[in-house]
């Protein structure tokens, strides 16, 4: 059974916005923070995006400062990754995750999502 299930990929032009979601088993959610990683073809996964789950504090990677929004809603177990300004360099599989924060990124999930493609056109 999955415990992590993303959804909301897809392909958008150049400028435009996605919104991604992955809904988390309860323990799942209520344990640990939540974030998003995103990985292209023989490259390393990297980090995205995380959040906490007490305070909501977000980091998140260089690249993607003021054009990603990461939110939860601990209502519905769901974490959200809001995705503006997209460029076609942000096209990667994008994979939702479950974890601990080290410093400023969530680091060595202890959960991964299946994964969803984004695909950013020119």
């Amino acid at each position: 059974q999955a415990q992590l299930v993303e959804s909301g990929g897809g392909l958008v032009q150049a400028g435009g916005s996605l919104r991604l979601s992955c809904e988390a088993s309860g323990r799942i959610f209520s344990t640990y923070a939540m974030g998003w990683f995103r990985q292209v073809p023989g490259k390393e996964r990297d980090f995205v995006a995380a959040i906490r789950g007490g305070l909501f504090t977000r980091y998140y990677a260089d690249s993607v400062k003021g054009r990603f929004t990461i939110s939860r809603d601990n209502a519905k177990n769901t974490v959200y990754l809001q995705l503006h300004s997209l460029k076609p360099e942000d096209t990667a599989v994008y994979y939702c995750a479950a974890g601990l924060i080290v410093g400023t990124k969530l680091r060595d999930p202890d959960y991964w999502g299946q994964g969803t493609q984004v695909t950013v056109s020119s």
